[in-house]
């Protein structure tokens, strides 16, 4: 795979070239946007965290660490949704996840960036 660079944006900050390929990566739309204006390559709700975990951190700071371990927990027996993000990724060279929260660090879309460049790093899928 060539190199990849992932970043992370909010949903409501314009849309701009440098965000490459586009991916949502909340369980729910966004508060607010109407589908047509988002300008999304693709929504992959199921990767997101499920919704007893989102409603367990509830942007809880004091649950953040919890909350990152719990969250890899899920993404790890998710296997399929991670192949097939690694497998929409692959060939970018920029990939922009969007997620809603205000929080912009302490949120799922920070985690899953982290939890893909490893695994990514670490060869999966084998």
């Amino acid at each position: 795979m060539k190199h990849l660079s992932i970043k992370l944006k909010r949903v409501y900050e314009p849309v701009e070239p440098a965000d490459g390929r586009r991916i949502l990566v909340e369980r729910l739309w966004p508060r607010g946007i109407k589908k047509a204006d988002l300008k999304i390559d693709l929504w992959l709700k199921d990767i997101a965290p499920s919704n007893e975990l989102r409603k367990f951190y509830s942007h809880d700071p004091g649950r953040w660490e919890d909350f990152k371990i719990r969250y890899c927990k899920e993404l790890d027996s998710n296997r399929n949704e991670v192949s097939r993000l690694i497998s929409e990724i692959s060939s970018a060279e920029i990939v922009t996840f969007l997620f809603s929260s205000r929080e912009t660090s302490l949120n799922s879309a920070s985690v899953l960036k982290e939890y893909v460049e490893k695994k990514i790093r670490e060869g999966f899928p084998p």
